[in-house]
């Protein structure tokens, strides 16, 4: 796909020159840090449980996957919009499916590495004599990774349908927001295990199929294909807003 790694090493390198993200790489950070340090205390050294607490299993790990992908995204095209970057940037030799998967493909980037500190955080746990099960906690990597490329997704079609920023990110946040709670909201539709609703709801339930299957280490194919094909979907919806600006 012409200009897809071009368009990735950009917003990679657009991301690490700003303070912004390494401001919010810094914070995230910490807070995992001391949240595990805490989980450990609190469940008597159960290192695995701890970790899963921290990649999944955990409100403070959700309330990161809503807040910090839009603030990720909410610039990634809606800035460039605003600042007339974007229409040089599509008058390039690349592709829109290329610009729209290179700013996805970044901003996951930078998720995954703000979640590899759980494997840091794994090797120092194992130097103190309380190593912990390498495939739950890559597992559980693997899931949080996944889940970023949704949710960074869903941001990246806030920020293609807007040229606000802010209201890219606010837009992306309540999106994720309706999301995450949606295991709440089956009572008000009437959700059954036995009727139609409660299937849809059990098919589209994200903090599920991460807390059923990856934070608990295992590789489920079909909720891999889940978060891949949404994930596609918004590249998909993206890429037909950003091009919807070539006719504007």
């Amino acid at each position: 796909m012409s200009g897809l790694w071009t368009i990735f090493r950009r917003e990679l390198a657009g991301l690490f020159f700003g303070p912004l993200a390494w401001l919010l790489l810094f914070a995230a950070m910490l807070l995992n840090g001391a949240l595990l340090a805490w989980y450990v205390g609190v469940f008597d050294g159960d290192v695995d449980f701890s970790i899963s607490m921290l990649l999944g299993h955990g409100l403070p790990y959700w309330t990161v996957m809503a807040v910090l992908p839009p603030l990720l995204t909410m610039k990634m095209i809606s800035e460039e919009s605003r600042a007339g970057l974007l229409e040089f940037l599509l008058t390039a030799p690349v592709t829109d499916q290329a610009v729209v998967l290179g700013k996805l493909l970044a901003a996951t980037a930078f998720m995954s590495l703000l979640w590899a500190a759980a494997l840091l955080y794994g090797l120092a746990l194992g130097f103190l004599g309380a190593a912990p099960d390498w495939p739950v906690l890559f597992g559980a990597y693997s899931g949080a990774v996944l889940v970023s490329g949704l949710f960074c997704g869903i941001g990246l079609v806030a920020s293609a349908g807007t040229s606000t920023p802010i209201l890219a990110a606010f837009l992306s946040f309540v999106f994720n927001l309706v999301l995450l709670l949606l295991p709440f909201l089956k009572d008000l539709a009437g959700a059954t295990p036995e009727n139609w609703q409660g299937a849809v709801f059990r098919r589209i339930d994200v903090v599920a199929r991460l807390q059923g299957s990856f934070a608990n280490g295992v590789l489920d194919t079909a909720h891999v294909v889940f978060f891949l094909v949404w994930t596609g979907f918004c590249a998909f919806l993206a890429t037909r807003l950003v091009e919807s600006r070539r006719w504007r």
